[in-house]
């Protein structure tokens, strides 16, 4: 699956559309950015709670495929302007982590 396939799916809003063909091969969820910088699959659809520029930090250094910032946390204009200056594929979700996780994890087909 593409980031693409993230853009219009029930749910997801799209802050950044960054590389939208970039293969999604996974999920990973955390909201320790020192954890998920160690942790964090290269190819993953990383879903948290944390909204800030050091989030997108972490996922340029993960090489994440694309963030979901869940629970309705709202992204301020920085972080879409630093998203949208690197590149970075984010969206929002209002559902909790859990529930965005298993919406992708099933969209993955796994």
């Amino acid at each position: 699956m593409t980031v693409e396939s993230l853009y219009t799916a029930d749910g997801m809003k799209m802050v950044c559309g960054g590389d939208g063909s970039k293969q999604i091969d996974g999920v990973y969820c955390c909201d320790m950015l020192s954890v998920a910088m160690s942790k964090a699959p290269a190819g993953s659809c990383w879903v948290t709670v944390v909204c800030n520029l050091n989030t997108l930090a972490v996922a340029s250094l993960t090489d994440c495929a694309c963030v979901i910032i869940a629970g309705g946390v709202l992204v301020g204009d920085d972080v879409k302007a630093k998203a949208e200056a690197e590149g970075i594929a984010l969206f929002s979700s209002e559902e909790p982590v859990f529930e965005t996780a298993l919406k992708v994890h099933g969209m993955l087909g796994a």
